[in-house]
């Protein structure tokens, strides 16, 4: 049983912090974001201001001899009025790259948002405790991997023994930009995450760009990924562009030109990985914007529905059948002068059949199975020997 003199309080900094690209220092202590100082200031979104606060990717990083670990955290849980609370995010202990344990908090703000107006209201809550015990013995890697669903602010870390920073171990960095599909909605944990199951399985570092509602193909955005530091990137685009309403056809091929000069003009020789969407029935076919389905709501289910005409996509407006053959033009126009850009189709990682079998419990977002089995496909078709992400790229 560890005493309040046993431990040994290390200081927060961003040395100890993987997949973040910025931190801020609050009152209360270190909040990780994903996207850096001067891409917040040009947003005026508050969907996508909450979607890169919420760590999905960022882990503590650290080499320790410890066995026991606290981290006090101030968290911000999202619910939706008059459903149940959702489940409380969870913390994935990692060691030497290894499963070692989950362990959820206690106290935090609850953020309620009201599904007919998405207005929220917070309900201020005290800061918690997450606790691992019983590491084993002796140097090891150590990561935690913070909610990828709840906004983090890091208070305090403790351990029985003294921590310094995880080293470089030479893997390679993998950058990757997406909608809440990437961010991890409806996955178990944040090492259940896609992106992160497929980053494990290829031994590469993420950086998760995958934000909630947010993948617009925003100048902002493209640029923070101009300015990272990556040897792999892919973008996975379309669902937020469909569901949202957000352009038409017209608009679509210039602003993924643009989105990839912008990458290309810090990244010329980079692999990248264009991946079109996976299956989702309800906007294969049938345009955007996408509602909450106020009927299975009123009967307590979350579940969302199309509001678009298909006979509109004769004016211009995106489906995903559109956007799929919009993207796989422009990767075959633009890869006669870039060769390492490559086009995934996202119906070969999540398909019609596979819908059949794992349908998408709201009709749009995966279910923990499919983040599985998606991130199990992607690792399979770009880390392969003749793969985009191969180790010769």
């Amino acid at each position: 049983m560890h005493t309040e003199h046993d431990w040994i309080t290390t200081p927060l900094t961003a040395g100890l912090l993987r997949g973040a690209l910025d931190v801020e220092h609050t009152e209360h202590g270190l909040l990780p974001h994903r996207l850096p100082a001067a891409a917040r200031a040009q947003n005026t979104d508050q969907q996508l201001a909450m979607a890169e606060a919420q760590p999905s990717g960022v882990r503590l990083a650290f080499r320790t001899a410890a066995t026991a670990v606290e981290l006090d955290i101030l968290r911000t849980k999202r619910d939706y009025a008059g459903f149940p609370p959702r489940p409380d995010g969870l913390y994935d202990l990692v060691v030497d790259g290894r499963p070692a344990g989950q362990a959820a908090a206690n106290g935090g703000h609850v953020l309620s948002i009201d599904l007919s107006t998405w207005q929220g209201e917070v309900t201020p809550g005290p800061v918690g405790t997450v606790r691992f015990t019983d590491l084993p013995e002796g140097a090891k890697d150590v990561e935690i991997w913070l909610p990828h669903n709840e906004t983090t602010e890091l208070v305090a870390l403790r351990t029985d023994a003294p921590v310094e920073p995880l080293p470089d171990r030479g893997r390679r960095v993998w950058l990757h930009h997406g909608s809440s599909i990437s961010h991890g909605t409806d996955a178990a944990s944040p090492t259940g995450i896609w992106p992160a199951v497929a980053a494990s399985l290829g031994g590469v570092e993420l950086i998760n760009l995958g934000l909630g509602g947010s993948a617009m193909l925003d100048p902002f955005t493209a640029r923070a990924m101009r300015d990272t530091p990556a040897d792999l990137i892919s973008v996975k685009m379309g669902i937020n562009l469909v569901n949202q309403d957000a352009m038409r056809l017209r608009v679509l091929g210039p602003a993924v030109h643009g989105f990839l000069d912008t990458i290309r003009e810090g990244h010329p020789d980079t692999p990248l990985v264009l991946v079109s969407p996976i299956h989702c029935a309800i906007h294969e076919d049938t345009p955007g914007p996408t509602a909450p389905d106020r009927e299975a709501i009123a009967n307590g289910r979350m579940l969302f529905a199309p509001m678009g005409d298909p006979a509109e996509t004769a004016g211009g407006k995106l489906t995903l059948t559109v956007v799929r053959e919009e993207l796989a033009r422009i990767v075959k126009q633009r890869a006669a002068d870039d060769p390492h850009l490559h086009y995934l189709d996202g119906l070969t990682l999540y398909g019609a059949q596979d819908a059949a079998e794992l349908p998408l419990p709201d009709r749009v977002h995966p279910d923990a199975a499919t983040h599985r089995r998606i991130g199990e496909r992607f690792a399979a078709h770009a880390f392969n020997e003749s793969g985009p992400f191969s180790a010769s790229a």
